[in-house]
């Protein structure tokens, strides 16, 4: 058994279409290899574990190296952030979370508007800072929250932090959370704070906040919870799971404060899980098909790779992976099915080993629950044999 297993799921870096991808739109989309082919980053770290080993991918594959390496299906309906964080904690939803393509219906809009006392603007799918652009001038004359979605089940808002101060805004959020139930219970809500004058010159600000709904069945975490150990989520993890299963979180923002969040928790002595979310290459580059900025941060990650790796110890064990993809070339803005990466490491490896192509997220969560002596399997399969 390793004492301590670090999990950091790298927002959004798919690696290939899923079998069933045309079915939501997605034929074709590879995050990883399209971002090789037009930039190709240097990633020696992560080659080394054995990224240009996996199934389908492109990248180079160094002669010497230590990792194991495959590849996870989804076998969740869905390619949204809480759909692809439950499954690896255990979770698969048969169905997907509900979409908005023509915007939220009266019934949930005139209840959001009464609970927040004012009328909103918008309320369709955009781009999240198009919207600014658009209708950031009259926010500010007339102080109504811009209300939108997009190819996700979300239910955003947007206000500028001088008029609605982020704790109002999470009330906010809180009050439509507590509407958007039943038939209308979409993943998430999100809070979108702005600064900024005007047309051309608003930006979102760092202090962004999910509320989703609460896990729907016991996870990897409650298990951990309730045998007494140690859980700990960085970034947008505590959102995600409504802090349920988690004795401790960071809710850093923005990739390199999770990872100095991640290098200072591990500094710490504990026996049991830490959960870290890296959502820049998401929200920063794959939302907004920023193929260059994509890249770079998948260089800076590779970098700091070093420092993750030297800052453990014989009894840990590293796992990177995904959620799900939003390829930077593909057409739109919004997430893409494709399989997620699953890089594995720990002191004790020698050489490389695949893993190959799992059938379910969760296999993670198996194997997790496998190294604590868990007896929960969620259905699918533990290779924790494989990592030794």
């Amino acid at each position: 058994m390793k004492k301590r297993v670090i999990l950091i799921v790298l927002d959004s870096v798919g690696c290939g279409a899923l079998p069933d991808a045309a079915a939501y739109g997605d034929a074709g989309a590879d995050t990883l290899g399209h971002i090789y082919q037009l930039e190709k980053p240097a990633l020696p770290n992560l080659e080394k574990m054995g990224l240009g080993c996996i199934d389908g991918m492109g990248y180079p594959v160094p002669t010497d190296g230590e990792g194991v390496y495959g590849r996870a299906m989804e076998a969740s309906a869905g390619k949204d952030t809480t759909t692809g964080h439950w499954e690896l904690m255990g979770i698969r939803l048969p169905k997907p979370f509900p979409l908005y393509p023509e915007g939220f219906p009266p019934e949930v809009m005139d209840a959001f508007e009464a609970a927040i006392g004012t009328k909103t603007l918008c309320n369709r799918p955009a781009s999240g800072t198009a919207i600014l652009d658009e209708l950031g001038e009259e926010h500010i004359r007339t102080g109504y929250p811009i209300v939108y979605t997009s190819g996700d089940s979300v239910f955003q808002i947007a206000c500028h932090e001088e008029l609605y101060p982020p704790q109002k805004l999470y009330e906010m959020c809180e009050k439509a959370r507590n509407i958007l139930t039943g038939d209308h219970a979409v993943g998430r809500v999100i809070a979108r704070p702005f600064v900024g004058k005007q047309k051309g010159g608003f930006t979102r600000t760092g202090n962004r906040r999910d509320f989703s709904l609460e896990p729907i069945a016991p996870t990897l975490l409650d298990a951990m919870a309730e045998k007494g150990l140690f859980t700990m989520g960085i970034g947008k993890i505590e959102d995600i799971f409504c802090m349920r299963g988690l004795a401790k979180s960071n809710h850093a923002a923005g990739n390199p404060a999770c990872i100095d969040a991640t290098l200072e928790a591990m500094r710490e002595d504990f026996t049991g899980l830490l959960f870290v979310n890296l959502v820049d290459f998401d929200s920063a580059y794959g939302h907004r098909r920023d193929v260059k900025g994509y890249a770079e941060a998948l260089r800076y990650f590779d970098q700091r790779l070093e420092e993750i790796k030297a800052a453990m110890s014989e009894e840990d064990l590293l796992i990177i992976t995904a959620d799900h993809g939003c390829d930077p070339v593909h057409t739109g803005t919004d997430h893409t099915r494709e399989y997620i990466p699953i890089l594995c490491w720990s002191k004790e490896m020698q050489g490389r080993s695949s893993i190959g192509t799992r059938t379910t997220y969760a296999d993670i969560a198996a194997t997790i629950a496998e190294n604590f002596g868990l007896s929960e399997r969620y259905g699918a399969q533990s290779f924790l044999d494989r990592l030794s």
